[in-house]
């Protein structure tokens, strides 16, 4: 059964939880900063867990007074937010790894170290990979932040778990500290990913350009029942699109006919979008004579456009 972003959300929770308290108890036992340092990961992707649950659960309310154009956004902050946990989480770990490698490391009982890396490492990818699939089918940023997060929290416990291994084999104990760098490295590089991605909707910039083609394939489709369209705008907020533009017809078209060509795209659109946002706004053609329409307007400079704007083919 395919699982509703509310239950993948509340899934990495529980995930989360019981990781922190591993980590946390295995690192507190054998007094390994590279341990540790992931129990603080781990606590960390739990908070991130906990603000994606909220934020989906707040995303798909419908839009109301305060918020006409829906809650779409929450889902951009809950991403920018657990980036910039996940960039506080980095910082704490090298301040942990310096102070070790000044003052010197003391590490034991690596099996129960290497058997709690393993077991994070296998229950990661797994929620992860369920968190990425949720993600791209309801087309949420928080949970593939969420996802992102995990991802990395596989990456970093494989580090540790083969540097436990390595001080098994070798003795030398700095290792921890240095691998616990490292992982510090892997997790500011997540962080900076994330911001760019979930900043840049905020400040409403376009739709990719694949689902911007996407829309004009549809406008195509309806090209033998307008003259032509301008002034096309996307902005994208969390799981919601919002599309805009001009679309030109002949001035002889009946207001009922008009309303119709518009619903046709529009429910085209749903179809493509479960969660999107059309506005189209109707103009007469220029011309002189309305049955030159469909070929040229010559008032207007051609092809319906009024002088002076782009149009767009």
């Amino acid at each position: 059964m395919a699982l509703k972003p509310t239950q993948a959300a509340a899934l990495s929770v529980a995930s989360n939880s019981t990781l922190v308290l591993l980590k946390l108890t295995a690192g507190l036992a054998m007094g390994s900063v590279s341990v540790l340092s992931e129990a603080i990961h781990s606590g960390l992707d739990l908070l991130a867990a906990i603000i994606a649950l909220y934020s989906v659960t707040q995303s798909k309310k419908p839009p109301d007074e305060k918020h006409s154009y829906g809650h779409g956004k929450i889902e951009n902050f809950s991403a920018l937010i657990e980036a910039l946990l996940i960039f506080v989480a980095a910082i704490w770990i090298i301040y942990e790894a310096v102070k070790k490698l000044i003052h010197g490391v003391e590490v034991e009982s690596l099996g129960l170290g290497i058997l709690v890396m393993g077991v994070s490492a296998v229950a990661n990818q797994l929620i992860s990979s369920m968190l990425f699939k949720v993600a791209a089918k309801h087309d949420s940023q928080a949970l593939e932040a969420d996802g992102l997060h995990l991802r990395t929290d596989v990456y970093t416990s494989v580090g540790v778990l083969a540097g436990l291994g390595a001080i098994y084999l070798t003795g030398i104990k700095l290792l921890d500290p240095i691998i616990a760098m490292g992982v510090a490295a892997l997790i500011i590089k997540a962080s900076w990913d994330l911001t760019k991605r979930s900043f840049l909707p905020l400040l409403d910039v376009r739709m990719v350009e694949e689902e911007e083609k996407a829309f004009l394939g549809i406008i195509e489709a309806h090209r033998g029942q307008f003259v032509e369209f301008h002034k096309f705008r996307t902005r994208k907020a969390g799981p919601e699109r919002h599309i805009d533009l001009h679309l030109v017809v002949r001035p002889d078209l009946p207001l009922s006919e008009a309303h119709a060509l518009a619903n046709s795209i529009e429910q085209a659109v749903r179809v493509k979008w479960s969660r999107v946002s059309v506005l189209i706004h109707m103009e007469p053609c220029q011309a002189a004579s309305c049955d030159v329409c469909d070929v040229t307007c010559p008032q207007t400079g051609g092809a319906g456009a009024p002088t002076g704007e782009k149009s767009v083919p």
